[in-house]
């Protein structure tokens, strides 16, 4: 059962310092693989998710699913890098909203005893061009 497979590997993680471990729970939480009840599971009953460049803050996992189930777009996302050890983990991520909407984003979660998510904390960037000033050092 793939929730009770995500549960596991964020439960290792947490215990072994394993990044690779989160890696796979959140490949297939961005996949097609895990129920929306799964995913609910995986977060704690204290569940805080903020977003601090809109100032949103959506506290407990009934709030946040009844946002997903609204969420008129929901992006594909592509992992970048997962690092992180014990409770406190960064999740790097590219969200793809297709029509070229293209969102850079950096969460940070801090797990619960249990390794629910408890706090979620998201930053977005949009793509930009270099500034000419420095366009030959990349």
């Amino acid at each position: 059962m793939a929730g009770d497979e995500v549960r596991a590997l964020m439960r290792r993680a947490m215990a072994e310092d394993d990044a690779d471990a989160l890696r796979r729970a959140l490949e297939q939480l961005f996949g097609d693989e895990l129920s929306a009840e799964a995913e609910y599971e995986t977060r704690s009953p204290d569940y805080v998710m903020e977003m601090p460049q809109s100032g949103e803050r959506i506290a407990g996992r009934d709030a946040m699913r009844a946002m997903q189930e609204s969420f008129p777009n929901p992006p594909r996302i592509t992992l970048r890098r997962v690092t992180g050890a014990g409770r406190a983990w960064t999740i790097e991520g590219v969200n793809d909203y297709g029509d070229g909407d293209i969102w850079h984003v950096v969460v940070v979660w801090e797990l619960d005893g249990d390794a629910r998510v408890e706090r979620d904390t998201r930053y977005y960037a949009k793509p930009f061009d270099p500034p000419a000033w420095r366009a030959d050092l990349t």
